[in-house]
């Protein structure tokens, strides 16, 4: 286990260090090192103000995703859970959306993202009120979140069918394919509260996690509140992914997939899942961010589009292979 921790975090740091230096101006690692620490003339501005907050927010919400993939798998025991599942970054989505249409953003350049956060909040508190608290109750959950992403996706294709202004709607569609692009340490320093705690709520759901493998009544003998647990796991997932995609729109695949394939590494433990999730997570968003820049590096693809390119088509793969492994 010590040695995929290792391997996974030498993996993030290199990644981290391509994010770095891959982009227009090109510089060696010395040079942008030092850009960074404020010496190198127009090229601390480029480090600094472009590409430093660009791999910081890849390395955030790749973790995040991870991260909450891992958990609402464990905590559902469903292989097939992912962050998207409980509607919140669908809400967030249409709260972005809206301040687009609306004109705020045009007039606060903070409204998007704190309407997507708003509207992500909203879609928590509308979740714990129709699935409520009561243990066992997962397919609540489900539905519940099915039937938040359902109405979020439908309210935001009524936007777009109902928009007049053809510039607001171009805007919105591709603000929606996710992307790292143009974003500052303003955006880095307004997710980063979110973030931090959904990371508090989530980091000690290893031990309940793992119990609850046994069985309900049996992790609730070894002292698991399952109450407590699902809020911790529901509260969590809406913070990191609803901050994740209000900095940087719909991001999918990554907490649906990366777990998937961990869980060989980690003995098939929730536990040990979280944390590998979050490397891996963090990892494969900086890789495929990486790669846009140097795939289509003046076309502006979009960060959404790769992950589900690679994403759908790898899910499908382990479908098939765990299927031919049962046969």
């Amino acid at each position: 286990m010590t040695r995929l921790f290792a391997v996974l975090a030498t993996l993030v740091i290199l990644l981290a260090l391509a994010a770095l230096m891959v982009g227009p101006a090109d510089a060696g690692l010395a040079a942008s090192l030092r850009a960074l620490l404020g010496e190198g003339g127009p090229l601390v501005l480029v480090m600094q103000e472009i590409r430093l907050p660009r791999m910081m927010l890849g390395l955030m919400i790749g973790a995040s995703l991870g991260l909450s993939g891992a958990a609402l798998q464990g905590y559902l025991r469903n292989p097939l859970a992912e962050p998207g599942l409980i509607g919140i970054s669908s809400s967030a989505a249409l709260g972005a959306v809206i301040a687009i249409q609306t004109g705020l953003a045009a007039a606060f350049a903070l409204a998007l993202p704190l309407m997507a956060l708003a509207f992500a909040l909203l879609a928590v508190v509308i979740l714990l009120a129709l699935s409520g608290t009561r243990r066992g109750d997962t397919l609540t959950l489900i539905l519940a979140g099915i039937a938040i992403s359902a109405t979020s996706g439908a309210l935001t294709q009524l936007v777009l069918n109902l928009s007049p202004n053809p510039f607001a709607t171009s805007e919105i569609v591709f603000w929606l394919m996710g992307s790292l692009a143009d974003r500052s340490m303003t955006h880095v320093a307004l997710a980063a509260p979110f973030m931090g705690l959904g990371f508090l709520l989530m980091a000690g759901l290893g031990r309940s996690l793992d119990a609850l493998t046994l069985g309900e009544d049996a992790a609730e003998s070894m002292g698991v509140n399952l109450t407590r647990l699902r809020l911790r796991v529901v509260i969590g997932t809406a913070c990191v992914v609803g901050a994740g995609t209000a900095v940087a729109g719909a991001i999918g695949f990554i907490g649906l997939v990366v777990p998937h394939l961990l869980r060989p590494f980690t003995g098939h433990r929730p536990g040990p899942l979280l944390w590998a999730s979050a490397l891996g997570g963090a990892a494969m968003l900086l890789a495929a961010d990486v790669a846009v820049r140097v795939t289509l590096p003046d076309r502006d693809l979009k960060l959404g589009v790769l992950t589900a390119l690679v994403g759908a088509p790898f899910f499908l793969h382990l479908i098939w292979r765990n299927r031919r492994a049962r046969a």
